[in-house]
Order: structure tokens, then sequence, then C-alpha cells
């Protein structure tokens, strides 16, 4: 699978019944731990004071991540993502030892 950096911004219609904003979130959880536990979304984070989210999501290419894995999230009406295709960098001393 290769890897995205994904920014999201959630901006929820005026308008929008509480119930069902409390409803798609509570969704919206759930189908997170899916993803996660399928490795589809590796990490994700809250930048402090700000209403967007940051993540490292997987999927085959960057169709399917749009497609089949931001597209299931129950919150992707109100979505605006922004992908960034990843690609490993030399002097990532997160990578694995390639050097026999």
């Amino acid at each position: 699978m290769r890897e995205f950096l994904v920014e999201i911004v959630t901006t929820i219609p005026e308008g929008t019944p509480q119930d069902e904003v409390d409803r798609r979130r509570a969704a919206e959880a759930v189908r997170a731990r899916e993803l996660a536990a399928t490795g589809h979304l590796a990490r994700l984070w809250r930048p402090v004071g700000e209403l967007r989210s940051i993540g490292i999501w997987r999927a085959a290419d960057e169709e399917e991540l749009r497609e089949k894995v931001l597209g299931s999230l129950p919150l992707r009406p109100w979505m605006s993502p922004t992908v960034t295709p990843l690609e490993s960098h030399p002097n990532d001393p997160g990578r694995a030892d390639t050097s026999g």
C-alpha cells in the first residue's frame, strides 16, 4: 500500500440539526477504528486550537484512497480533503535498513 498525507477540514452545513451531527460523529469514530484495523488509517492528529485533522493514510493508489477509503467516512460530504502522495526519503530515520 502507498502512503498519503491527508489534511481534512470539515465544515458542518449551517442549519444541520445537532442530532445529525452527533450521529455522524459517532459513526465517524467507528469507521476510523475500522480503517485503522485494516491498515488504511495509520496516524491522525489535530493541530492545537484548530478544527482540522492531519493524517497518514494508506491505499493501493490515490483513487482507492479518495473513493473507497475517504469516501466511506460518514462525515465525507462535509469534508474538504487535501491529499499528498508520499514516498520514502533516503534520510528518513524510520526507514527500514536496506544496506544488508
